[in-house]
């Protein structure tokens, strides 16, 4: 490993800070270097606060020692006014000689405009260091803006015997599969996606929250696809605890693709990322219709031996892990 990507390396490291906070901001990271030294750090701050070149610069003490410095960056300074002016201007201004940079930032309001901005005024910038694992970090960020769609993570749990729910319940909430630790993973994770989805069955037969009450975060959007209006508002999906967006017949034809018009409402909703929770038909709505990117899928240590049978799912496995007694299996849509 070679000083530059040392230091990319940790500006990923510490852009993982601003998970589930900066959206529909990419959670990028910076590091500032003097003499092999990091003099100052920072992330992306919560939406509409600082960029993390700004909260790096800021970290600096001595704001003499940045016209000595190199600044690492996971993506392309930012060339624009939005909530804050661009870091483009900032780093030119701070008299920082040398900028090395993970990836190009895809953005049309950028697309390298910050890289010709910082050249024009002399700063000497190096591009594409660690590309492909800053792009891997930045997935949700690129998948929203190059392909107008939000980040499409499939999750659910199935029985060793391949059962997503017994053929019959008694009680209007949810059959576990899963053991209390990977539920706590999913809670985890709800605090770092943008939102959340499951349809109308779903909804009627467990009456989920889709809040997060085992971990500390943001509760995420809730989607409820909902074809015809009929769930009560009684529901616990519909309490006060999280903002909860319906889709229903009203806003689409549900006659044709359905996950290709659930895709452009979320984007419409400037929607970055969504973990579909289920039930079976609408993780199957997805997998049909080949929009997805990840699926997390745990499988719990019981059997139902008959049910409501699991989705096929042709994906690279990327990961394999026990949680306890359970097996949680990651693959990506390549």
């Amino acid at each position: 490993m070679n000083i530059h990507e040392k230091y990319i390396k940790r500006c990923i490291e510490i852009a993982k800070n601003g998970l589930g906070s900066t959206r529909p901001n990419p959670m990028v990271g910076c590091v500032i270097v003097r003499n092999n030294t990091i003099i100052g750090e920072g992330f992306t701050s919560a939406y509409g606060g600082n960029h993390a070149e700004v909260n790096a610069i800021n970290a600096v003490v001595d704001k003499n020692l940045l016209k000595e410095a190199t600044l690492y960056v996971t993506l392309e300074p930012c060339s624009h006014f939005g909530k804050t002016p661009p870091c483009s201007d900032l780093i030119n201004k701070s008299n920082i000689p040398n900028v090395v940079i993970g990836c190009i930032d895809d953005n049309i309001k950028v697309a390298g405009k910050g890289i010709e901005k910082l050249k024009n005024a002399g700063c000497k910038v190096t591009v594409g260091v660690l590309e492909d694992e800053c792009r891997e970090h930045h997935k949700r960020f690129f998948t929203f803006h190059n392909k107008k769609r939000p980040y499409i993570i499939l999750k659910w749990a199935e029985t060793k015997d391949g059962f997503l729910a017994p053929e019959t319940k008694n009680e209007q909430k949810p059959v576990w599969i899963s053991n209390q630790y990977s539920r706590q993973l999913v809670h985890k994770w709800r605090t770092e996606e943008q939102a959340i989805l499951i349809g109308t069955n779903t909804v009627l037969q467990d009456n989920p929250s889709l809040t997060v009450r085992d971990w500390t975060g943001q509760n995420p959007i809730r989607i409820v696809v909902d074809k015809d209006l009929k769930l009560p508002k009684t529901l616990a999906i519909f309490n006060y605890e999280a903002q909860t967006i319906v889709i229903s017949k009203n806003d689409m034809d549900f006659s044709k693709q359905v996950a290709s018009q659930i895709c452009d409402i979320l984007y419409e909703n400037n929607i970055s990322s969504v973990i579909i929770e289920g039930g079976k038909h609408m993780l199957q709505t997805f997998i049909d219709e080949n929009l997805w990117d990840e699926a997390r899928v745990f499988t719990g240590n019981t059997l139902f031996n008959s049910g409501l049978e699991a989705p096929p799912l042709h994906g690279r496995l990327i990961s394999e892990e026990n949680i306890m007694d359970d097996i949680l299996k990651t693959y990506r849509n390549d």
